[in-house]
C-alpha cells in the first residue's frame, strides 16, 4: 500500500514515515501544500495523510482541488486539537477522516486501514444533474451558473432527489428523509413542494426536469 504524507513539520513527517514503512507501507512524503498537491494528482495513492496548516496551498485546499481533479484517495486530515472549523472546513470538500494533534500512532494506522478498505470511490462534495449544481457545505444551488435561492425544505427535498439521479423516489421515501416519521402536516405536502421546486428549476434555460410516477413518486434528471 502506497501512502502520501503531506506534513511541514519535519520531525512530524519523518516520524509518520518512519512508522508507516516498518509497518510495510511505501510512503511519499511532501512538506508544503504545493508539492502534496502535485504528487497526489500526478501518481495514485491508497490513501493519503494531510496536515491542515501548510506553506502554500492548506490542506483544505489541497482536498478541495484534488476533489475537482477527479482524485478520490481516502484523505486522513491532520488539524490541531482548537480546530473546529478545519475539521469541518476538510470533510465538507471531501476528506474521509480527521486526527487531532497530538495523536496516538497505532490511532492513525487504525483509521488508515479503515479508509484503505473503504477504497477509492468516487465521494462528490459537490451534487450536479445536467446545469443543475448543488453546493451541500456551502447551501447553495446554481442552474446554468445563475443562483436560485430555495426555502431550507425545497433545499432538502432538492438534495435527497439529487442524491438519486435517474430514480424514482417514492412519497414515503421522501417524506422520512425531507420530513420525519412523525410528519402530522398536509397529506401532500411532497407534492406542493414538488410544485414550488418545478416554478424555480424548469424554467426555459434549464436542462433538468422533475419527472412524475404516478402512484409511485418523483425523481430529477437531465432534460
Amino acid at each position: 500500500m502506497r501512502v502520501l504524507v503531506v506534513e511541514d513539520e519535519l520531525k512530524m513527517a519523518r516520524a509518520l514515515r518512519r512508522g508507516l514503512e516498518q509497518e510495510g507501507y511505501a510512503v511519499d512524503a511532501a512538506l508544503d501544500g504545493d508539492d502534496g498537491l502535485h504528487r497526489a494528482t500526478e501518481w495514485d495513492y491508497d490513501a493519503i495523510v494531510l496536515d491542515v496548516l501548510l506553506p502554500g496551498l492548506d490542506g483544505i485546499e489541497v482536498c478541495r482541488r484534488l476533489r475537482q481533479a477527479g482524485r478520490w484517495a481516502p484523505v486522513l486530515m491532520l488539524t490541531a486539537r482548537d480546530g473546529v472549523a478545519d475539521r469541518i472546513s476538510g470533510l465538507d470538500v471531501g476528506a474521509d477522516d480527521y486526527l487531532v494533534k497530538p495523536f496516538a500512532f497505532g490511532e492513525l494506522l487504525a483509521r488508515l486501514r479503515a479508509l484503505v478498505r473503504r477504497g477509492s470511490r468516487e465521494r462528490p462534495a459537490v451534487l450536479s444533474v445536467g446545469d443543475l449544481v448543488l453546493d451541500p457545505a456551502a447551501h447553495t444551488v446554481t442552474l446554468s451558473d445563475q443562483p436560485v435561492s430555495l426555502s431550507a425544505r425545497e433545499f432538502a427535498l432538492l438534495e435527497f432527489l439529487i442524491r438519486h439521479p435517474g430514480q424514482v423516489m417514492a412519497r414515503s421515501a421522501i417524506l422520512e428523509h425531507v420530513w420525519d416519521y412523525n410528519y402530522d402536516g398536509l397529506s401532500n405536502v411532497v407534492d406542493v413542494y414538488i410544485g414550488y421546486l418545478r416554478r424555480k428549476l424548469e424554467r426555459p434555460a434549464g436542462q433538468v426536469r422533475i419527472r412524475t410516477v404516478r402512484g409511485v413518486g418523483y425523481g430529477i434528471e437531465p432534460a
